[in-house]
């Protein structure tokens, strides 16, 4: 086996808003194996100033490890601890390798073929027309749960937005969440939830910047509405660790994002402590992969056969994605076996 490496920069088709800034392009990292002429894929999906390894000397840590890999195999992942989004790269990578150099990383998920994976359709932050407008199109095309980040305009008009939306379906025909990326005050935090429960909000995901694990707590217990934990998880790497997270905050929802939590071995760990807590779920969500990651991860959420809406539709954002046999409707992410990779843009 040789590995090599390749940056890659994904162009949005227009700006992505969130609280914390806007989006207009974005780099990640495509590991590429040759096997005996055949080419396996994994991708490292530094998220810039997000990620727990976006730091100096990424790109030498990646010589590295491709010079390590064909002699170690699986027993680098040990020493990626601190390298979370390399670790995710590296374990599809060697997933992929196992399974023939296929693109297919859990074959276990496939029937006829094919598979499919709920997925929630997504509104980005923009102006309240932009995201009316946005909305008008997931409930044009079908959607039945909706996910709107919020924190970045006026809390008033975005409280509009959601009455719009309840003006359209009630709690029993489209679910809600809402996703604040650390936006709220921890003072003014409760009470913005407590007005947002209105309409009737499966979860909110971390209404309040991570690591303020005390009042992140306090809100875990007094919200009306179920705080999902995101941005927290990130740079939680030992077992210990996640263990005294879960038992302070106690939360019931979390958002696994395994290009940020270390890959998919890292995201069980999060699921093993929080399988025994009443009523509570897991999301699989993307990380503004391209579809070379967003495949394997939409492998690794199917294993669950989840019948909750699941955050995999960001595979069209981009103008130059990685051609991909994936089809999005509002039924979910399907596998569609007529389709072909296409690998060209990586030479």
């Amino acid at each position: 086996m040789h590995c090599t490496f390749k940056k890659y920069t994904l162009y949005f088709k227009q700006p992505a808003g969130t609280s914390r800034g806007w989006l207009r392009d974005k780099d990640t990292y495509i590991l590429i194996a040759d096997v005996n002429g055949r080419k396996a894929y994994g991708e490292c999906n530094l998220f810039k100033g997000l990620s727990a390894d976006d730091r100096d000397g990424y790109e030498d840590k990646l010589k590295e490890v491709c010079e390590r890999l064909p002699l170690e195999g699986e027993k680098i992942l040990s020493s990626l601890q601190d390298w979370p989004s390399i670790a995710f790269g590296v374990e599809m990578l060697l997933l992929d390798v196992k399974n023939g150099c296929k693109q297919i990383i859990f074959p276990e998920v496939f029937s006829d073929n094919t598979f499919t994976v709920p997925t929630n359709g997504l509104i980005w932050m923009g102006d309240r027309a932009q995201m009316m407008k946005r909305v008008d199109e997931k409930l044009g095309k079908g959607y039945k749960c909706i996910k709107l980040k919020i924190g970045g305009i006026n809390f008033e008009e975005e409280v509009g937005i959601l009455a719009y939306i309840r003006s359209k379906a009630d709690g029993k025909k489209v679910n809600l969440r809402l996703d604040a990326n650390g936006a709220f005050a921890p003072g003014k935090a409760l009470k913005k939830i407590e007005a947002l429960a209105a309409f009737g909000i499966q979860h909110i995901e971390q209404p309040i910047k991570a690591g303020q694990w005390n009042a992140m707590a306090e809100l875990v217990r007094y919200s009306p509405i179920p705080i999902a934990l995101d941005e927290e998880l990130i740079g939680v790497h030992s077992l210990e660790e996640k263990r005294r997270l879960m038992a302070t905050i106690a939360p019931k929802v979390l958002i696994l994002k395994p290009a940020l939590l270390g890959g998919f071995a890292a995201c069980d760990k999060w699921r093993m402590l929080l399988k025994d807590v009443p009523d509570s779920y897991c999301i699989v969500t993307s990380a503004l992969e391209s579809n070379i990651g967003l495949n394997a991860i939409a492998q690794y959420t199917a294993k669950s056969n989840p019948k909750e809406a699941q955050g995999l539709g960001t595979g069209q954002l981009y103008t130059n994605n990685i051609p991909a046999p994936y089809d999005l409707d509002a039924t979910g992410l399907h596998f569609n076996p007529s389709k072909n990779w296409d690998f060209t843009l990586l030479t």
